[in-house]
């Protein structure tokens, strides 16, 4: 018998977070060894406990989740997604809009799947998270990679866009607020990128799940409340506002002319059929969660956990020389520069590498974000603020004197 051989699709798919370096961190640990993971944005590893407002309605209503439900979802479930939505300003929408899924990864290919032949692009950012580009290509398509301008405080450069779409450009996704950049997109910027997908006749994929997550008094604006013409699938969930990333619990909204979209959504209908539900346990927390908007809220205010967490890391990273950055004003990452002439760095594995054999201090390095260069490197700031300062202050020390060989 021959040997069994992955898949030629499988040749491009990357998952850097949970990657070789992550199995040898793991080994590290089988050895006894503390290893600080900064990998992956799970809160429940740092001590993120389950909100009261989940675990009552978990309580009250166990026993609704027993059998399986509507394919598209349990109704309350998508009734509150379409309220909440709508609050985002989102018009025009029903439940009937709304497919849930086992978080947005699964949902993601859920909307790329019907809707992408063989060589079809779609426009990704760069950098992103890389589900992004992996589901693309598992799908058949092309992920092309749109420029993330840091200079420009990590916003999407419309004029490297409008030079990457083709005939074959069929959808263009945004990720808003950005990972692994942890920026914010101002309204101005969205409405640029609205023209383009007017222009070029392109479907939205707005990934907006850390919409609940921002600081500083901004306000998050929802990609579809700017453009009722246009075809959008925005994509949210609980994993990081409610620290519910175990549950698996991810939804997607169809909005605008429901004429353009109505032969699209019959392949969704074939697919969420075929899984035949979404879990039901995480379905029945949907609306105490969405009433429950004190919970992200309460992290991202002067004296919550994540703001905190993000001053006493920039407040490290100051410090260091040869890194820059672009302070994050969103989420729980922030996406910092390396000086590569200054460290002699060429290769971002290598450096995540040596950093966590030095330090034991686990990264994912910007490629994994599909970042084309060799300088840049995600942090997630989920432990507690004297951790991540001590954290950075011994990435300073590991930089002192590094030259990559």
């Amino acid at each position: 018998m021959e040997k069994i051989m992955r898949a030629d699709r499988m040749q491009n798919v990357h998952s850097d977070i949970r990657g070789p370096l992550f199995m040898e961190a793991m080994k590290m640990q089988e050895q006894g060894i503390n290893v600080l993971k900064l990998n992956t944005g799970n809160p429940a590893s740092f001590g993120f406990g389950l909100p009261k407002s989940i675990e009552n309605a978990l309580n009250q209503h166990i026993q609704d989740g027993v059998g399986y439900c509507d394919f598209k979802g349990m109704p309350k479930a998508r009734t509150a997604i379409c309220e909440y939505e709508k609050t985002k300003g989102i018009k025009e929408i029903t439940p009937d809009d709304v497919f849930i899924g086992n978080g947005v990864s699964e949902v993601v290919s859920f909307a790329l799947m019907p809707l992408l032949n063989d060589g079809d692009e779609v426009l990704v950012p760069s950098p992103s998270y890389s589900l992004w580009g992996n589901s693309v290509y598992l799908a058949g398509g092309k992920p092309v990679f749109y420029t993330c301008d840091e200079k420009a405080g990590w916003y999407p450069d419309i004029q490297d866009i409008r030079s990457k779409i083709t005939p074959r450009t069929k959808a263009m996704v945004i990720i808003n607020p950005n990972n692994p950049t942890g920026v914010l997109y101002s309204k101005e910027i969205l409405m640029e990128l609205t023209k383009v997908a007017r222009e070029a006749g392109l479907l939205i994929f707005a990934d907006e799940i850390y919409d609940r997550l921002v600081m500083d008094g901004l306000i998050h604006t929802s990609l579809a409340s700017l453009a009722e013409d246009l075809p959008i699938i925005t994509l949210n969930g609980l994993s990081k506002s409610h620290c519910l990333c175990g549950y698996r619990c991810g939804w997607m909204v169809i909005s605008g002319p429901r004429h353009l979209t109505e032969d699209y959504r019959q392949g969704i209908i074939q697919l969420t059929s075929m899984r035949l539900c979404a879990n039901t346990l995480a379905q029945i927390v949907i609306p105490a969660a969405l009433e429950d908007m004190e919970t992200p809220a309460s992290m991202v205010r002067p004296g919550g956990r994540i703001y905190e967490q993000r001053e006493a890391t920039v407040r490290k990273l100051e410090k260091i020389n040869g890194i820059s950055f672009v302070k994050n004003n969103s989420a729980f990452y922030i996406f910092p520069k390396l000086d590569v002439k200054k460290f002699n760095i060429t290769n971002d594995k290598q450096f995540a590498h040596d950093l966590l054999y030095a330090t034991n201090i686990l990264l994912v390095p910007g490629s994994g974000f599909d970042w084309s260069e060799p300088d840049h490197f995600r942090i997630v700031m989920l432990p507690e603020a004297h951790m991540l300062g001590d954290a950075v202050r011994r990435m300073g020390e590991f930089l002192d004197g590094y030259k990559q060989k």
